[in-house]
């Protein structure tokens, strides 16, 4: 009640915005260079380990690499690289994702598409173009509901994992508004998908926002925002970096894959 509360708030503050937000959206789209997804979508991590795991990604514009050339250099193969040192495996991977999808989307078009039956697990990126259409918190959980149960019909038993809502407050190229009104929204969908997991057996979710200062001063202060960011919206290969391991981390801490 209370996150609803929040919406319909934060919704009748920002109707009387909406002429600028429009405009200033318009803005920024022009401004904001046209990336191709990455090339590559298929590859494998050589530990020289006699296990293999099957990993496949699925989701929006992040796991479509928008952002680096080869999936290798994106989320997906860093994510794999990583697991792989920590799991001591080899990793074979493979990626299903577009640019500009939300999650029903991706439940209609890619889901149907997926070739493989034996997979170890699944990662899904989602949550920055269901924020940026302003989906409905309680229409987007009750989408990505039915793409997680179209998931576990085709994969019965397979592991889930939903990386972390992306971190839109922070994005160089958006205006205070559109940071304010569409990251706002983007971080109430990350606490209905972490209502909706809690209540799931074999699915979890990576509620930690991703925070590009801490990255910083890990890096050693060498680096500024802009630096983590290919267009001002998309990830850059840094910010790739960074995110595949701290997702491998969560993964492997929280023991989403049975050895």
């Amino acid at each position: 009640m209370i996150l609803k509360l929040r919406y319909l708030l934060g919704a009748v503050v920002s109707i009387p915005l909406l002429p600028l937000l429009y405009l200033q959206g318009k803005k920024v789209r022009k401004s904001v260079p046209l990336l191709p997804e990455a090339e590559g979508i298929e590859g494998i991590v050589d530990s020289g380990s006699d296990r293999t795991l099957n990993i496949l990604t699925i989701g929006e514009s992040t796991i479509a690499g928008v952002g680096v050339d080869k999936h290798e250099n994106g989320f997906t193969g860093l994510l794999a690289k990583r697991l792989s040192e920590l799991l001591l495996v080899n990793v074979h991977w493979k990626v299903y994702a577009r640019s500009g999808y939300t999650a029903k989307r991706v439940k209609s078009k890619i889901i149907p598409k997926i070739t493989e039956d034996q997979v170890d697990l699944l990662v899904v990126g989602l949550g920055g173009n269901d924020a940026f259409t302003l989906n409905k918190p309680w229409k987007w959980k009750k989408e990505v509901e039915a793409l997680i149960q179209d998931l576990k019909s085709k994969f019965p038993g397979t592991p889930i994992a939903f990386t972390n809502m992306p971190p839109i407050k922070e994005f160089p190229a958006f205006t205070p508004l559109i940071k304010f009104t569409i990251g706002n929204l983007v971080e109430i969908h990350g606490v209905e998908l972490e209502r909706l997991v809690a209540k799931m057996d074999g699915v979890y979710y990576n509620p930690a926002i991703l925070d590009v200062p801490e990255w910083i001063e890990k890096l050693g202060g060498n680096y500024t925002y802009k630096d983590f960011f290919s267009d001002g919206v998309h990830p850059s290969e840094l910010t790739y970096q960074e995110w595949g391991k701290d997702f491998a981390n969560f993964i492997v801490i929280n023991n989403v894959i049975q050895n």
